[in-house]
């Protein structure tokens, strides 16, 4: 994986997304366990963001697409209840399912 170009297209999700830059601080691993499986695992980026109204921080993450080029990319903005990775990748979780059920 070229982490490089990785972290770029999360960066672009932001831009994209949210309407702000968003600066690489650090990786985080999560492991997400539901009834003694796990649900997701896998590395968290946190970054610092410049333009936002409501954060200073959020969290993205990525797979590669089936095709092979490119990235799946997740954001989540570091607003109540999210505070850490592992809240981001719960707040994920949570509304796949509930895009799923609708």
């Amino acid at each position: 994986m070229d982490k490089t170009a990785y972290l770029e297209e999360i960066k672009t999700a932001f831009r994209v997304l949210h309407s702000c830059e968003a600066d690489f601080m650090y990786t985080v691993p999560v492991k997400e366990t539901f009834k003694g499986k796990v649900a997701w695992e896998g590395d968290v980026e946190l970054f610092k963001l410049t333009g936002h109204p409501k954060t200073s921080f959020a969290y993205g993450w990525g797979f590669p697409k089936d095709s092979g080029k490119g990235w799946e990319i997740t954001t989540v903005l570091e607003l109540p209840p999210v505070d850490s990775p592992e809240m981001a990748v719960k707040a994920s979780i949570a509304a796949r399912a509930q895009q799923a059920r609708n």
